[in-house]
């Protein structure tokens, strides 16, 4: 299946948090054309660790984005839901969802719970080649791109990173992701990395020029419209408790609510309704 909507390598993008079709839409509305349906951040929305989310509910989610936004969805592919016998099924479920791409990382499988407390393990280089090589055959369009993604940086070094990238990409990787904490380390990843480099981090880490001049084609944010969500859920809720009220204008709320038929599209069903149901009914 070609992808919904495609990701360019050779152009500066950025991918907000989308866990469902409003969210994206609401992305694309903003001018945003990719998103990326994060593990982590799907993983907290069940109230459980990442490393326990089945390939299913993660197919589940990203057909429901899919269907209704024209978005280049990035999916957060963990570490493949097992070895590299696992990583070729995964490959070929979230491309069928319409997808335009998945990241898949070095950690060890199943993936651990810790790695929430920044504790990662590492599989080795050779292993994560595998990997990459069964997911580039897995794939039935060149146009799905993969993102193969390494924790070396923060575990090992950034020249054991770079190393790793380089592997990565000889064995088909489309993008390599790493996180450097510097604008110089960042210099010398793009300078050293044979590949189109991603990174994921908050939209507000960097301005867009920036990563520009840096040379980073991928930018993706796992978390803020999460955090944005959860604080203002938060503040309502508690403030009510406390109060009993949100502090929140039941106008401003209600306006806000106004839209959500046009943010989510209904328009379409509208205009289907209008000319198969009698109005009298």
């Amino acid at each position: 299946m070609a992808p919904n909507a495609l990701l360019d390598p050779e152009t500066l993008t950025f991918a907000p948090l989308a866990l469902d079709a409003l969210t994206a839409r609401i992305a694309e509305d903003a001018g945003f054309s990719s998103v990326y349906v994060s593990g982590g951040a799907l993983g907290y929305a069940h109230a459980v660790s990442e490393a326990l989310l089945t390939l299913t509910e993660l197919v589940d989610t990203t057909a429901h984005i899919t269907s209704r936004s024209n978005t280049a969805v990035i999916v957060d592919g963990g570490v493949g839901f097992g070895d590299a016998v696992h990583v070729d099924r995964t490959i070929r479920a979230v491309e069928a969802t319409g997808a335009a791409a998945i990241e898949i990382e070095d950690q060890v499988a199943p993936k651990r719970v810790s790695h929430h407390r920044g504790i990662e393990h590492l599989v080795s280089q050779a292993e994560m080649v595998a990997k990459i090589e069964v997911a580039v055959a897995a794939r039935r369009s060149a146009a799905f791109r993969i993102i193969a993604r390494t924790g070396a940086a923060k575990n090992e070094s950034l020249e054991a990173a770079i190393e790793r990238a380089n592997a990565y990409r000889a064995a088909g990787a489309d993008y390599v992701m790493l996180m450097a904490p510097t604008a110089a380390e960042w210099r010398t990843v793009v300078e050293q990395v044979d590949a189109p480099i991603a990174t994921i981090t908050s939209l507000d880490a960097r301005p867009p020029d920036e990563w520009q001049r840096l040379g980073v084609k991928l930018v993706i944010d796992p978390f803020t419209a999460q955090v944005l969500a959860v604080e203002a859920a938060q503040a309502a809720y508690r403030r009510f408790v406390r109060d009993g009220h949100t502090g929140v204008q039941r106008e401003a709320l209600f306006a806000t609510y106004r839209t959500l038929p046009q943010l989510a599209g209904l328009e379409n069903y509208f205009a289907i309704e209008d000319e198969t149901t009698e109005r009298d009914q």
